[in-house]
C-alpha cells in the first residue's frame, strides 16, 4: 500500500496532479517512524485510492530532506498538484491522523470546482451553478461547493442559499461568507417597510434594504451609514451587522469595500 520513492519528481510530483501523495520522511534509526508506519498503511489501504503513500528515507536523500525543510521526523506531508498543502510531524494517534486527512485532502471534485469558479468570474452564472450542483449531488458535505453556489443564490433564491451555508460552522475557511449570507439573506426577503420595527429611521432603512435587493452594494452602503449615524442601535443593530455582511460578502479587496470602510468606521464613532 506504500512505496520507497526512488524518482521523487515522477513518482510524487508528477503523480500528484492526478491523485494526492501522501510522503512519510522517515529513517531505519527513528523508533516513532516505526511506530507511525503501520498507521499510515492501514489508512492507505482503507482510502480506497483517493490518495496514496510514498516514503522517503532521509538518510538515503538527504536532498529532499533539506528542499522540504524535514528537521524533525517522522514528518508526514502531503502533495497536491506538485505542493505541499498540508502536513504533520511526529507519531501521531490513528484517529488524529484520520481526523487531519478529512481537513487536509481536497475534493476529488477540486477540478470542476476551480472550474465553476473561472465561470463565476466569466458570469456564466447558469453553467457555474449546472458545476456546483453537480459537486453537491456526489459531494454533499463540500463546503467549498456550498459556499459558492449559496453565493451564487443568494439575491435569487435566498432561503436556499441560507439553507446551503447552515452547516458551516466556525473555523471553517468559508465561516465569513457564510454569516454574510445569513445576515443579508433574510433581508432579501423583507417585501415591506411595516416587516420593519417602527421608529423615525425605518424609511431610511427600507431604502436599504431596496437598493440591496437591486444589488446596488453601494447605494445600500451609504444608507446603512446613515442609519448607523441617526439611529445606531435600530432593529437590533441591523445596520451595523449588514454593513459587516456586505463588505464579507464582497470581499475585503472589493473597490465598493475599500470605497465605504472608512466612512462606516467613522460612523461607529460619531
Amino acid at each position: 500500500m506504500s512505496y520507497e520513492v526512488h524518482d521523487f519528481e515522477r513518482e510524487v510530483l508528477q503523480r500528484s496532479y492526478s491523485v494526492p501523495v501522501l510522503v512519510d520522511f522517515w529513517a531505519e534509526w527513528c523508533a516513532p517512524c516505526r511506530m507511525l508506519a503501520p498507521v499510515l498503511e492501514r489508512l492507505a489501504a482503507r482510502a480506497n485510492g483517493r490518495w496514496v503513500l510514498a516514503k522517503v528515507n532521509t538518510e538515503e536523500h538527504p536532498e529532499l530532506a533539506y528542499r522540504y525543510g524535514v528537521r524533525s521526523i517522522p514528518n508526514v506531508k502531503l502533495f497536491v498538484d506538485g505542493q505541499v498543502v498540508d502536513e504533520f510531524v511526529g507519531a501521531l494517534p490513528e484517529y488524529v491522523i484520520e481526523r487531519w486527512l478529512e481537513q487536509a485532502l481536497p475534493s476529488p471534485h477540486r477540478k470542476l470546482l476551480q472550474q465553476a469558479e473561472q465561470l463565476l468570474q466569466a458570469q456564466r452564472i447558469s453553467e457555474a451553478q449546472s458545476l456546483l450542483e453537480q459537486v453537491l449531488a456526489a459531494e454533499p458535505n463540500n463546503e467549498a461547493a456550498r459556499a459558492l453556489l449559496a453565493k451564487l443564490l443568494l439575491f435569487a433564491e435566498p432561503e436556499r442559499a441560507r439553507e446551503l451555508v447552515a452547516p458551516i460552522e466556525p473555523g471553517s475557511p468559508y465561516e465569513e461568507l457564510a454569516e454574510s449570507i445569513r445576515t443579508l439573506a433574510p433581508l432579501l426577503q423583507l417585501s415591506s417597510p411595516e416587516q420593519l420595527p417602527e421608529a423615525p429611521v425605518r424609511p431610511l432603512f427600507w431604502s436599504a434594504v431596496q437598493a440591496l435587493q437591486r444589488g446596488d452594494y453601494a447605494q445600500a452602503l451609504e444608507h446603512l451609514i446613515e442609519v448607523i449615524r441617526t439611529d445606531r442601535y435600530y432593529f437590533d443593530d441591523a445596520a451595523r451587522k449588514t454593513c459587516i455582511a456586505i463588505f464579507k460578502f464582497l470581499g475585503e479587496e472589493h473597490p465598493i469595500t475599500l470605497r465605504y470602510r472608512r466612512d462606516f468606521s467613522s460612523a461607529l464613532y460619531v
